[in-house]
Parts: structure tokens; sequence; C-alpha cells
């Protein structure tokens, strides 16, 4: 009698490599084996390698593919291997991890602000399409327009670009000198993703207004 053959599940094969710009890229796995909300993060690696990395996904809950969004990082070790993956090339899954996501008791009741830096927005673009007709506003700070990831994706109202290095967004400025030269509804539940300068900066402003840490949604990439 032969062995059953055990395929294990935590592999899947690259589908696809889309390039948002010169660093910044969606890796397109085939849709996940696994049940995530929106908001939590996976740990990726690559067959035969024996670093891993977190990630948070991109994709919808219910999406036909499972995404991640990578940034290069100059000189690292990871992300640049990551780039340079083909179609078919193996990589290995674990997960999902974590607690950050859409506060669901407010899901109705209150507005939901995303603010994020760079590829922090990975987690927010992932709630927003796994939640259709959320009443939100995605606030997003990056240095140059061009970084303004797949914009399209998001509803043009609700779309706030900050570019710190440029003029071409919606406002000039760190997403933080936005926060604090806007005012918010009180009913408003907020989330933060990105670098944890940001982070803290962000949480002393939203205080200042008047917002307790119950408001306050975190996730920090460091």
């Amino acid at each position: 009698m032969k062995p059953e053959v055990q395929i294990d599940t935590n592999y899947y094969r690259v589908l696809d490599i889309r390039n948002l710009t010169e660093s910044t890229f969606v890796l397109q796995l085939p849709k996940s084996r696994f049940k995530f909300e929106a908001g939590q993060h996976i740990s990726l690696s690559i067959k035969g390698d024996y670093q891993s990395r977190e990630y948070s996904i991109y994709s919808a809950e219910e999406g036909e593919h499972l995404e991640i969004l990578v940034k290069e990082v100059e000189g690292g070790y990871f992300s640049p291997k990551l780039k340079h993956l083909k179609k078919g090339d193996m990589v290995e899954i674990h997960g999902p991890f974590g607690k950050f996501g859409l506060d669901n008791p407010k899901r109705d009741t209150h507005k939901h602000v995303f603010i994020a830096s760079g590829t922090g927005i990975a987690p927010f673009h992932s709630m927003i399409l796994s939640n259709p007709g959320l009443n939100y506003q995605m606030i997003h700070g990056v240095r140059f327009a061009t970084e303004a990831y797949e914009r399209g994706h998001y509803d043009s109202d609700k779309f706030v670009l900050c570019t710190s290095r440029d003029d071409s967004g919606d406002f000039q400025g760190r997403v933080t000198d936005y926060m604090e030269q806007n005012q918010f509804d009180e009913n408003t539940s907020f989330y933060l993703c990105g670098n944890s300068d940001m982070i803290f900066d962000a949480m002393e402003i939203l205080k200042g207004k008047g917002f307790s840490r119950d408001n306050v949604n975190v996730e920090v990439y460091f």
C-alpha cells in the first residue's frame, strides 16, 4: 500500500509581481487556504531560505488572490530577494497573526479614519476592500505622489494623499501636519499603521484633540 502523499499547504506558488514603483510591488499568490480578518499579517519566507519576514495582508478577506505589499529595502537581505522572485517560484506562508483589524462594534456607528505612512497602507487596503459601504477616510503619508499605491482602489472623495517632498498630493506635508490642521467628528474610530515616530506623534495629536486611547487602534512598522 502506497503511503499517502502529504501536500504542505503552507507553500504557495507566485502568480505575479505587480510593480507599483521602482522599489514597491505587490506579490500575488493563489487564494489563501486560511481564513483571516482584514488587518492581520502573515510570516513569509522563500523556499530554501532560512529567514522570514512579517507582512500585512493587502488583499480582501474573500479576494481571489492572496496579496502582499512590499517595499524593497536598499541594502536589505530579504525584500530584494522577494523583488527578484519570478512567476512559479515557491514561498512559504504561516499565519494569520495579530489582532489589528476593524473595530466591529463601531462598524456602522462611527466613521473609520485610517492613517498610514508608506506601505503601512496595506492592512487598510484589505479592510476597505473587505467592507463595502464602510464610512471611512484614508489618509496616506508618503514622500512623493508617485507613492500613492493603487490610489484608484479607494473612493476619490475619501482619500487624502499627504506628500512631504513634493506638492502634487492633496496636502503638502506629513500626515501628522494634516491631522493637526483638521478636525474630526467625535464619533470617529482611528487606525494608525506605519513607522513608530509617526504613530507616537499621531497619538499625541489625537490625545490633544480629546480622543481617548479607546478610539485609537495601532499597528507599528519598525
